[in-house]
């Protein structure tokens, strides 16, 4: 591939794409994908206080499962589900709302791995499919049936440090999950950096920034939060992963993330 190519893919991977499945607790998504005929399963809990835009909303429990498979040789397919708990205002009549909300789809393909004394990253593309099974009365879901396509580059700066960027486009729906995200219906761009560092075999930190805006608004109609977090390797094929999260807009003002990551 020439590098006028080459750089021309990079470039509509990274306009073309949308945030999601991320290596958890981060939103960031990573390059890598299961592994040929193998199971991951993520389950994560997230806490968040809610922005003054969301009132009479105040804060949002989700629960997140997610299942993917290693369909063929570097292509995953997975499914997520969330659960919802809406905590209103006392005066608000229900003061609480729970229940699932919108079911995702993916399918993602790591077309590119990084080499050892290569500049060359990764890089990876994944489609997502959201079908609008939530109720969407009580926000649970968004009643829209949401599609995107996201691109992935993830360089090593060092044999413990990982560069991973996001860049992408909703085409349809919104990115809410409740009431956390961009409700209208519109394109929405998404893009997003982290960089994670290994410090023990066991234990991983990091950092990342992640944003969305629509087409046509102003920043404060989008998203933007940032999030410090890690893994614990517990077992072998099982992490415990953290995270803490501050944002502005739709996005939580604050929030805490626990989870865990088995492989099987």
């Amino acid at each position: 591939m020439t590098r006028s190519r080459y750089g021309l893919l990079l470039a509509a991977l990274f306009l073309f794409s949308s945030a999601s499945y991320a290596q958890q607790p981060f939103v960031t998504d990573d390059a890598d994908v299961t592994d040929r005929h193998k199971f991951q399963l993520q389950i994560s809990h997230e806490f968040d206080t809610l922005s003054r835009s969301a009132f009479p909303a105040l804060r949002q429990n989700t629960t997140v499962f997610v299942l993917n498979y290693g369909l063929m040789r570097n292509v995953e397919i997975g499914v997520d589900y969330p659960l919802i708990v809406i905590s209103n205002s006392r005066s608000t009549t229900p003061q609480t709302i729970a229940g699932f909300g919108d079911v995702d789809l993916h399918v993602k393909y790591n077309f590119l791995k990084e080499r050892e004394g290569s500049r060359r990253p990764a890089l990876t593309v994944s489609f997502a499919l959201e079908l609008p099974t939530g109720d969407a009365a009580n926000q649970l879901g968004s009643g829209l049936t949401d599609y995107s396509l996201n691109g992935i580059l993830q360089k090593s700066l060092t044999k413990e440090t990982k560069l991973r960027l996001n860049g992408g486009i909703l085409f349809a729906g919104s990115t809410a999950t409740g009431e956390v995200g961009i409700k209208t219906r519109g394109t929405v761009f998404v893009t997003g950096g982290s960089i994670v560092k290994q410090f023990t075999p066991k234990l991983d930190l990091g950092i990342e920034v992640v944003g969305a805006i629509e087409n046509g608004s102003g920043l404060n109609s989008g998203q933007f939060q940032t999030q410090v977090g890690g893994n614990y390797q517990v077992a072998k094929k099982m992490s415990l992963d953290f995270g803490v999260i501050a944002g502005k807009y739709n996005s939580p003002r604050l929030g805490v993330q626990i989870g865990v990551s088995i492989d099987f």
